[in-house]
């Protein structure tokens, strides 16, 4: 493969994975957005919708602590295939759901399958992309789960208003298994890692579970992430409750806040670009992007109390592009510290800090609407970020280059 080539084709691996993520989010969408018509079709209350989310995020917890090492080890071809087609089947079975306890299940299948998409496509940047650059690439493909998550309330209504809440399920585990197909056939590693180079085995579990970095990283993650899983989980039950939105009116405007996160999913990667190109070192450049997002994050706070509907969903939108933007940084951070061979278990291992915020702060959210309204609930997701930027700043310390021990 000629220079120019290796560099033309990692933007294909790029718009793989970013195809992926959009997939990935697309099915997240699929059961938000129809979440309101099987709350009454199943008779959930908002506390069960809760517990649905908890199965979710339950086995997305646990199998990111495995999923990383798996891709590590079989490679990335093989590994991220095999969690694709696993969310898809999830997928499909979701549209064969009868009641609560179903749904919870196939919810519990689907989330065992997309833990792995994040490590998969970390250890693609980081296989591909120099470190200048990989803040960027990381914006690129993560732009995929604003882009699922516009097309979700955009298409599923449609979808689910012309032929049953069931085919908006099915649609997404179709263009599942073709992305397995096209990655498959497509899917080709740099010549830095390709056939005839030694390739290193990934380091020891126990060895990166006692590096500091994971321990900041995945804690940080706690703090971050369920601010994201929120407005994709709650916000089409929001407009629909809080705002009295129909079916119509969440596809015409419930894409909109994920179309700006978009934008600002791009905004992230280049921001710290540009501090590094002015010569701010690495550590300084991500720490100081993912704190510029958490002020954008802010802004729910005030979307949830003014009466304007058009001035909340601005709000909400400034709020959903400073997540994207400050994920954007830290999708790159563990390619700034290990070795590519690394970089899918380290994500792997810091998704569990995600999962496990996912689940207090989901379960928090039923229980609070529940017996307050949706007022305390954004105030949460308006402060939380603040704690992963003091988090990064004052425990994580220096991102470099460290060696690993090898595993036996």
């Amino acid at each position: 493969m000629t220079r120019r080539a290796g560099a033309d084709w990692r933007w294909v691996m790029i718009g793989l994975a970013f195809a992926a993520t959009l997939i990935n989010y697309l099915d997240r969408q699929a059961f938000s957005v129809a979440a309101p018509i099987l709350r009454p079709l199943f008779h959930l209350s908002n506390v069960d919708y809760s517990h649905i989310l908890v199965a979710f995020m339950l086995a997305y917890t646990i199998m990111n602590g495995c999923s990383g090492f798996l891709i590590d080890r079989v490679g990335t071809k093989l590994g991220y295939a095999m969690f694709v087609a696993w969310w898809s089947v999830g997928a499909l079975l979701n549209g064969f759901a009868t009641g609560l306890w179903s749904l919870g299940a196939f919810r519990f299948l689907v989330g065992m399958g997309e833990a792995g998409n994040w490590p998969g496509a970390a250890k693609v940047v980081a296989e591909w992309f120099p470190p200048e650059e990989r803040s960027f690439a990381s914006g690129l493909f993560n732009s995929g789960s604003a882009a699922g998550a516009i097309l979700g309330p955009a298409v599923i209504p449609f979808v689910l208003l012309k032929f049953g809440w069931r085919a908006g399920f099915y649609t997404v585990g179709v263009l599942g298994f073709l992305w397995v197909l096209a990655w498959m056939k497509l899917y080709r590693q740099p010549e830095s890692v390709g056939p005839a180079a030694v390739k290193p085995k990934p380091p020891a579990a126990g060895v990166l579970f006692r590096s500091r970095f994971v321990g900041t990283f995945t804690l940080s993650k706690v703090f971050m992430d369920p601010v994201w899983y929120f407005y994709v989980f709650w916000f089409p039950e929001y407009l629909f409750h809080a705002r009295h939105f129909s079916m119509a009116s969440i596809g015409r405007l419930g894409w909109i806040p994920f179309a700006v996160a978009g934008l600002g999913s791009a905004f992230g990667g280049m921001i710290s670009r540009g501090f590094m190109r002015r010569g701010m070192a690495v550590t300084p450049a991500r720490k100081l992007a993912v704190s510029i997002a958490a002020v954008m994050m802010m802004m729910a706070i005030p979307a949830v109390r003014t009466p304007s509907v058009a001035a909340s969903i601005a709000l909400v939108s400034v709020a959903m592009a400073g997540y994207q933007a400050g994920l954007a940084n830290m999708l790159a951070m563990p390619a700034d510290v290990f070795p590519s061979e690394a970089v899918a278990s380290v994500y792997g291992i810091a998704s569990m800090g995600s999962g496990i915020g996912g689940m207090i702060f989901v379960a928090l959210t039923g229980w609070m609407v529940d017996r307050w309204s949706y007022t305390p609930v954004f105030w949460m997701f308006g402060l939380i970020p603040v704690v992963c930027t003091g988090i990064l700043w004052l425990a994580m310390g220096r991102l470099q280059k460290i060696e690993l021990p090898q595993a036996a």
